[in-house]
């Protein structure tokens, strides 16, 4: 059975999930060093922020099979280790959407009218209402730093309430912008004319101290900034001296470069700065949802189906893979076989995406194609998520393209693979739904169901060929399932395809290459 170690605190829910198909231990006080020692005894981690899942955690979970976060980043996760060692890393992308953009809204509504403080001062006994004099929202410019999931409900929201709203997001496009009612803007337009700015962006080496003195500079000095999507977006002192100076009003933060936060210079400030310890998605409902949503896809995967949000598989999202499915059973037979054809050193990998395919997203059966190609050299060492990775690592050149026009079946795919054998192509098809066939091989037409064992010849067209291949593989007593020839001209060359119900005993190939007529043969087991 397999076994599953969750290291953070998450919702009982989430452990129902998983004690469905594995052994759950729940370890939430392990060091580094104590969680390096226990991995290799787990096929599955599930953690939420406090665990650090670094390289060497990943390189001593031999086992590993999925890494899974409870929560939308994956900042403490060595992602692109992962990604080497053929883990699969899922997130909740979406579980905690509502209450990290609440929280966002709850911030810049208390900075604005100065709750904590007020609340504080009526509490300890005082009645102080002009100290606590606040600002309204209504006809404010919010700018919006990242539209995603987040960001763009919390446009929902502050439009709702009467905002006006510029948006800085270089992925999105106009359309996505007029149907939010958010106008967009390059980043300096952003910083200076929005009254409150949000962030909802991952932390990148581009991102990094985004907000620093110099963007402080630009803003109004009635400007405030709010921050509940990763530490060190902002640049914390810098921040610190923009207050003070008066280069803008205030900030309300509840993410931090440094986390749990001890000490800062922005403790000394009054009610100008609202801090709160990473409560975005701290809420009732949330802990549920992020803990179910990830838990079911480590039971997903440990079943062998594919997670709904992978973030180290480009393209694969779950309704990608709904759609392509049988296309990516299709690439990868294909990658397979031409690989085989090809030999062993491929150093470049031709896909073409044919009639209604080119239409569709191509990174998911470029990495399903890969995946075939490689194999036979790695084996089960080789998956969706590390495929590209082995590929480049190897020297594949990968060219894409697309042919729309050519409309043979409804979508087809064809692959050419350079390579000791020379330069070898397959086409293959969907016939009904789900069902894959070889329809080419280099140049000659076939229709061939892929199985197991086949035999592939490539021969003169001439009388008795056929049938010496099934009098010498009937004396190996091997039996044929079906036989397929394509043939461009009449006694010109040909290349047969023979389906088999047995593996080809050893030797057996060598007598195959003696019979006249015949130029080349191939074994190939998929």
């Amino acid at each position: 059975m397999p076994k599953v170690i969750v290291t953070d605190p998450i919702d009982q829910a989430g452990i129902d999930i998983l004690s469905q198909v594995a052994q759950v231990e729940v370890q939430t006080q392990l060091t580094p060093e104590q969680l390096i020692a226990a991995i290799p005894n787990y096929d599955a981690i599930m953690v939420r922020s406090g665990t650090r899942v670094t390289r060497e955690v990943i390189e001593a979970g031999v086992n590993l099979k999925i890494i899974g976060r409870a929560g939308v980043g994956v900042d403490n996760i060595d992602v692109p280790a992962a990604t080497k060692a053929g883990i699969l890393v899922v997130n909740s992308p979406e579980g905690n959407t509502i209450a990290a953009a609440e929280h966002a809204i709850a911030l810049m509504m208390a900075l604005s009218r100065h709750v904590p403080d007020a609340n504080a001062s009526l509490k300890s006994g005082l009645w102080k209402r002009q100290e606590f004099v606040g600002v309204e929202v209504y006809k404010k410019t919010l700018g919006i730093v990242g539209l995603g999931r987040i960001g763009s409900h919390v446009a929902q929201i502050a439009k709702a309430m009467g905002m006006k709203l510029l948006a800085f997001d270089p992925y999105l496009s106009m359309e996505r912008a007029e149907q939010l009612g958010v106008r967009l803007v390059d980043f300096k337009t952003l910083v200076q004319e929005s009254d409150y700015i949000t962030l909802h962006i991952p932390k990148t080496p581009e991102t990094t101290h985004l907000f620093n003195a110099e963007t402080f500079s630009l803003m109004k000095p009635t400007a405030r900034l709010i921050n509940c999507a990763r530490g060190g977006l902002i640049d914390e002192q810098a921040l610190y001296e923009a207050i003070t100076s008066g280069q803008i009003a205030g900030a309300a933060l509840d993410v931090f470069a440094s986390e749990p936060l001890k000490e800062s210079p922005l403790f000394s400030l009054g009610k100008e700065v609202l801090l709160t310890p990473h409560l975005g998605a701290s809420t009732e409902e949330a802990q549920v949802n992020v803990a179910i949503d990830v838990a079911e896809q480590i039971r997903d995967v440990l079943l062998g189906l594919p997670a709904r949000s992978a973030v180290n598989i480009p393209g694969l999202q779950a309704e990608v893979l709904q759609s392509l499915r049988p296309y990516l059973d299709l690439a990868e037979t294909l990658g397979n076989l031409v690989g085989q054809l090809a030999g062993d050193r491929v150093s470049q990998l031709e896909i073409r995406l044919q009639g209604d395919l080119a239409e569709k997203d191509g990174q998911p059966i470029i990495v399903a194609a890969l995946k075939g190609l490689l194999t036979l050299a790695l084996r089960e060492r080789v998956n969706y998520v590390n495929a590209s990775i082995e590929a480049k690592e190897r020297g594949i050149r990968v060219v894409e393209t697309r042919d729309p026009a050519l409309k043979d079946y409804s979508g087809s795919l064809r692959l050419t693979a350079h390579g000791p054998n020379g330069i070898r192509s397959v086409s293959g098809a969907l016939i009904g739904e789900r069902e894959v066939r070889v329809t080419q091989i280099d140049e000659f037409p076939i229709n061939v169901p892929p199985s197991a064992n086949m035999l592939m010849t490539l021969h003169r067209d001439m009388p008795g060929i056929i049938g010496r291949i099934g009098a010498l593989l009937g004396a190996y007593n091997v039996n044929i399932a079906s036989m397929q020839v394509g043939r461009k001209l009449i006694r010109g060359e040909a290349v047969m395809v023979l389906s088999l119900d047995d593996p080809l005993p050893d030797g057996i190939i060598e007598e195959v290459l003696k019979q006249p007529g015949i130029r080349d043969a191939f074994v190939v087991n998929l």
